[in-house]
């Protein structure tokens, strides 16, 4: 499905769950692109789960392979909030941490045009609290949960910023004279790549509008213009840049293509169009045929490869009335399990994931977005509520879109 399909869907959804609100047009485009609409079926798994109004703290157990270590959350297991939404006290399950949430509004310019702007809840490694920001047109947090890499408004930016979450202070600037709009940390969290770009990808145009049909024209992202990608290693403060533009033609809608690490950090990836797996570029900017081991990673699914790489997320595998995800053998593709949710979000640990899932009383039509994180494990039907339903505030007026890092 192409984003121009999506965004149209996308103010249909909006339409249907929140009413009226333009300023919000974009969010499904830049945000939620990468994401598949899971179908309408409902299911009964949340039903099952008891609802709970108070924060749930699982202890680690001594013999756990997969536990994490104690970290700024602590050393519990799983932490959650299943009367939260936006959360507000932090979220975590296995070595995987809710480290921010964002939600997204389009801001209308005189002259017709836009842009689209972020507001961020950033997890506070001190208070162990999500502190709201407007401050950075992009963020995201290092594995560890102790800084962030952070952009300026202004897109494409000539720097990176190193963000101590703890003093809330930038304390060092990247040169990326190249223009950056786009930042991910690898996983070891010793090296970010910077997507560069010729123009700003959160841009919106009045020539380029969109529509959904049941209301006026509004404006839309501009065509693609990716130049590259810069390493940066974070030690030494030094970043090497490499061209990697973006392929598009005047009927592009996916303005925004950022790169991010593979799991081993040797190569950076982009989403596909094919079904062979992401785009693979070595660290030098040669594109190179997909490894094996990444050919089933199914990148709008988010999830991604399991820590031991010998699983996939997959999409949606709902049968009948029953509301499901696939996971995938990462190597062969295959079917391994189908679990009860919507959208795999991240990996806990090699069993355990992160996911959202619906209200099965509300899980058709518009509330087929009505849903929560929730934990699930392959092998077993066990689902745990880490939020409660998700839904906009007054300090974040949107649907909140999740961020992880490691613990």
């Amino acid at each position: 499905m192409n984003v121009d399909v999506m965004l149209k869907e996308a103010l249909r959804e909006q339409a249907d769950s929140v009413g009226p609100a333009p300023g919000d047009l974009a969010d499904r485009v830049l945000a939620a692109r990468r994401r598949r609409r899971t179908g309408t079926a409902v299911g009964a798994f949340v039903a099952a789960t008891a609802v709970v109004v108070a924060a749930v703290v699982v202890p680690r157990m001594d013999d756990a392979e997969d536990a994490p270590p104690a970290d700024v959350i602590g050393s519990a297991d799983v932490v959650a909030h299943p009367d939260q939404s936006p959360p507000k006290d932090a979220i975590a399950a296995g070595r995987t941490a809710l480290a921010s949430f964002v939600t997204y509004k389009s801001v209308k310019f005189a002259d017709g045009d836009g842009r689209l702007t972020r507001t961020y809840g950033v997890l506070d490694p001190t208070t162990k609290t999500y502190r709201k920001t407007t401050a950075w047109s992009w963020l995201t947090v290092a594995p560890g949960l102790r800084t962030a890499a952070v952009l300026e408004k202004k897109l494409p930016a000539k720097r990176v910023g190193i963000l101590d979450l703890a003093t809330n202070k930038v304390t060092r600037w990247i040169p990326v004279p190249q223009g950056a709009a786009g930042a991910a940390f690898s996983a070891d969290g010793g090296k970010l790549v910077v997507t560069t770009y010729k123009t700003d990808p959160d841009h919106l145009y009045k020539d380029r509008p969109m529509n959904d049909g049941s209301g006026p024209d509004e404006p839309s992202v501009g065509h693609p213009s990716r130049t590259g990608f810069s390493i940066v290693d974070l030690d030494s403060g030094k970043g090497k840049w490499a061209a990697a533009p973006q392929k598009g033609d005047e009927f592009d809608h996916n303005a925004r293509e950022d790169f991010q690490f593979s799991p081993d950090g040797d190569l950076v990836v982009t989403t596909s169009i094919t079904n062979g797996g992401p785009q693979a570029y070595a660290l030098d900017g040669k594109q190179v045929p997909t490894p094996a081991k990444l050919r089933h990673w199914l990148m709008y699914s988010e999830s991604g490869l399991s820590p031991n790489g010998k699983l996939a997320g997959g999409d949606f595998a709902g049968k009948g009335d029953k509301i499901a995800v696939a996971v995938n053998d990462a190597r062969t593709g295959k079917l391994v399990d189908r679990l009860p949710a919507q959208q795999l979000l991240a990996w806990a640990d090699d069993k355990r994931l992160i996911a959202w899932g619906c209200d099965p009383k509300k899980c058709g039509g518009k509330g087929e977005f009505h849903n929560q994180l929730l934990l699930v494990t392959v092998g077993s039907d066990k689902v745990v509520q880490l939020s409660d339903f998700r839904k906009a505030s007054a300090d974040y007026p949107g649907r909140w879109e999740p961020q992880f890092a490691t613990r």
